[in-house]
């Protein structure tokens, strides 16, 4: 898992920011944005002002999260468990 923090300049609601974000998590965003048909700065836009007493990063996060939840409650991806492709260590603890 790529866990290092990538800093990138966006554009919310026309104004100026960055945002430090785990290379995954890039990666993620930058699909759903592909997915969507749109910019980055769209998205990060209409997450913020959906945002309820949150930082804008966790903000960001939990959409990926729930975007992909989503995505694999519709195509049946939580009934198979595919935790431990990413954790091998998974299937020998348990």
């Amino acid at each position: 898992m790529k866990s290092r923090l990538i800093s990138r300049n966006i554009k919310i609601n026309g104004r100026r920011t960055s945002m430090r974000l785990e290379e995954a998590t890039w990666e993620a965003i930058d699909e759903i944005c592909v997915f969507e048909d749109v910019s980055l700065h769209v998205l990060c836009s209409a997450i913020d002002e959906c945002r309820d007493n949150s930082s804008r990063t966790s903000a960001v996060r939990a959409f990926i999260i729930t975007y992909f939840h989503k995505f694999a409650a519709e195509c049946g991806g939580l009934t198979s468990g595919r935790a431990e492709d990413m954790l091998p260590g998974l299937s020998m603890t348990g």
